[in-house]
């Protein structure tokens, strides 16, 4: 892409989260008649077979969600899988599977992501809901 360096540039922070995902999202039209509510609330609804599937994502990104000065690993395992089952429970559904996604810094040693996945274990059988997959990935940075 190029640049024009006499374009006007809008801060982000003008728009906030919300006023960001309209924006990006104002030209999207839903188009299957399966898709119950999408882009705007907490979560999406999924008509499936006649019953409907609430359907959401959080993404925790390190020094913005959390820093892990403060924040023990477990902790934070736990937390992630919190704040995507309470975006379900916002919609007024049950929770019954969840999916994780990560990016390992090379910077953690193997026991690192086996103390957050102790976390997302734990918060599963708390709120008694089923881990059925997701992404994990390496990072290439060391911080």
């Amino acid at each position: 892409m190029i640049e024009d360096k006499n374009q006007q540039r809008t801060p982000l922070s003008e728009l906030g989260e919300f006023g960001l995902i309209d924006h990006l999202t104002k030209n999207f039209e839903t188009k299957q008649e399966s898709t119950i509510k999408s882009i705007g609330d907490d979560a999406a609804v999924i008509d499936a077979q006649n019953k409907q599937m609430v359907v959401t994502t959080d993404l925790l990104v390190e020094g913005v969600h959390f820093d892990l000065s403060y924040v023990p690993l477990k902790h934070l395992g736990y937390k992630a899988v919190v704040v995507n089952l309470s975006d379900v429970y916002a919609m007024n559904a049950e929770a019954t599977q969840i999916t994780v996604s990560i990016a390992v810094s090379n910077r953690f040693p193997l026991e690192a992501p086996e103390e957050l996945y102790a976390g997302i274990e734990t918060a599963a059988k708390i709120y008694n809901v089923d881990v059925v997959g997701g992404d994990t990935t390496s990072s290439t940075t060391d911080c």
